[in-house]
């Protein structure tokens, strides 16, 4: 195999911490509805948006308004609206990257590796959340869900980032942390794969990834291992 001279990062839950500032945000805009006259325990009004959630995606935008129209039979603007203010305001809080995340790619910058993004969600989203933490300009190329309008595993989202770069599938590492996504969808084009367990949000016991890594920082590391990158 050749040596390693980019680097594939999935986004959320490996660069950004989406989880924790989902929870934050969901948290704030639940209290701030019912302070606004929402006659739904806070615990119970949870529960229901993050059911919504579940069925319709991750990145569903209208939350909110299946929420209140499911209890009311018609959506509560006042309601809907201060839900919405808290839900920005706490996400802009919470949206964090992990520990080392940016020195990390600073050093492999200046070790003059390449970087892309691959993730499964929507491009403005991804986008958006990729210049608020500055980190945009990290990264040569960038695929989205628009980009190819299918998810990982999907071969397509590798494929395109490879075409992009000008690279061929040995000389790439892909970093993610959905095994069932990220790691099969890598492998099965022919790139090395590193589990980020520090983003496992299920409690994943076997990865089926080349390297599982507890802090992005250990990256640096593995590259210099020649049992690993050669």
């Amino acid at each position: 195999m050749a040596q390693i001279c980019a680097l594939l990062f999935d986004l959320d839950n490996t660069l950004v911490d989406f989880m924790k500032m989902k929870q934050q945000a969901v948290d704030a805009a639940v209290l701030s509805m019912i302070d606004s006259g929402l006659d739904v325990p806070p615990a119970e009004a949870k529960r229901r948006v993050w059911a919504i959630y579940e069925q319709e995606g991750i990145e569903f935008q209208e939350v909110f308004d299946h929420f209140l129209k499911d209890h009311y039979g018609v959506i509560n603007f006042k309601m809907l609206a201060a839900g919405i203010i808290a839900y920005r305001r706490a996400r802009e809080a919470a949206m964090v990257v992990y520990p080392h995340v940016r020195s990390t790619l600073i050093e492999l910058m200046r070790r003059g590796y390449r970087l892309a993004v691959i993730s499964d969600a929507p491009a403005k989203q991804a986008w958006l959340r990729l210049c608020a933490l500055e980190i945009h300009h990290f990264f040569e190329a960038v695929i989205t869900f628009e980009d190819t309008g299918v998810r990982k595993p999907d071969p397509r989202p590798f494929k395109m980032v490879m075409q992009a770069m000008g690279i061929q599938p040995d000389q790439a590492l892909m970093i993610g942390d959905w095994p069932e996504r990220d790691m099969v969808g890598a492998k099965a084009v022919g790139l090395r794969t590193v589990f980020a367990r520090y983003g496992d949000a299920f409690h994943v016991t076997h990865s089926g990834a080349d390297r599982d890594i507890d802090d992005i920082q250990e990256i640096l590391e593995l590259l210099e291992d020649p049992e690993f990158n050669r």
